[in-house]
């Protein structure tokens, strides 16, 4: 209801297999924007620093949504309005164009952004 198709935690896996797993459920490929995923500028330098992607690592206390397009700026704005929800963003888009998940980096290349074969950082509980 309200053009939320679907949302999942984060924690397992990270975005990367989030979005993969809403491309196998829905049967469609999803390209995302790798400049507007939002990565504070610390996690990024500690991943940066350990040779971890970010997007494969979990992300407590999250929600990624799938949401339908015609409602998904209508959601954002909600989003938004809460503090827990002030860095939220559009990140990509569903589309038969793409098989899988694609990511669209910020010098203008493509890759195919994969699940993560395991958890990079071990769970301490």
């Amino acid at each position: 209801e309200g053009g939320i198709v679907s949302a999942k935690d984060p924690t397992r896996g990270g975005l990367a297999n989030t979005v993969n797993e809403f491309s196998e459920k829905s049967r469609i490929g999803i390209l995302l924007q790798e400049d507007t995923i939002p990565i504070p500028k610390g996690v990024q330098s500690a991943c940066d620093m350990l040779g971890i992607d970010p997007l494969e690592i979990g992300n407590e206390g999250k929600v990624v949504l799938g949401v339908v397009k015609e409602k998904a700026e209508d959601v954002l704005s909600v989003l938004k309005k809460h503090s827990l929800g002030k860095h939220a963003a559009i990140i990509g888009e569903a589309t038969d164009k793409v098989s899988g998940v694609i990511l669209q980096t910020t010098v203008g290349g493509k890759r195919i952004l994969r699940k993560p074969l395991g958890d990079p950082v071990p769970r301490i509980c």
